[in-house]
């Protein structure tokens, strides 16, 4: 597989566990990758999940634990550019392939904002404009292409005083 844009988020998955929390509060984690001989699969919950490896007649299924927490806030970022500070990403969803030559992907990243959708959206506009990254706007939404050639829109909505959203990056 071609798919070496995976391994960061798996990676991430080896910080399940390193500090407590309750019931909940973790983060929820999505990984569907695959080719013509077989794939990985992971799905945890707030509250853990499974790994599933399979491909050549063979599987693997390992339970992830309970709370999962990643901490990719510090780790994430477009471009050089973070998500507004404060900001917690609540889930993640990766779906790749790579058939027949084809490598496509989508990642879709849930978070929540201590700003108000406007307030974020300005200060991330503020931020990619200062990194050169040229980024259309419609309302409070971005969108744009990375240095790789990815599409990429981040999303913002209220959640009361504050924000919640999503950032989508597609690789076709």
């Amino acid at each position: 597989m071609r798919l070496a844009f995976l391994i960061p988020p798996m990676m991430l998955l080896a910080a399940c566990g390193s500090e407590e929390k309750k019931s909940g509060e973790g983060t929820q984690v999505s990984i569907n990758a695959g080719d013509e001989h077989g794939g990985v699969n992971i799905e945890t919950g707030k509250d853990g999940g499974k790994i599933k490896i399979g491909g050549g007649g063979a599987a693997i299924n390992i339970d992830v634990p309970d709370f999962v927490d990643l901490d990719i806030e510090s780790d994430f970022d477009i471009d050089g550019v973070k998500l507004y500070p404060g900001s917690k990403i609540t889930k993640v969803d990766v779906d790749a392939t790579d058939k027949n030559g084809a490598d496509t992907a989508t990642v879709k990243l849930g978070f929540t904002s201590p700003a108000a959708p406007t307030k974020a959206a300005d200060w991330m506009a503020g931020e990619f404009a200062k990194k050169g990254v040229k980024v259309t706007r419609t309302g409070d939404t971005l969108a744009g292409k990375d240095k790789d050639g990815a599409d990429f829109r981040i999303n913002f909505v209220p959640d009361g005083a504050t924000a919640k959203g999503e950032v989508v990056i597609t690789k076709v």
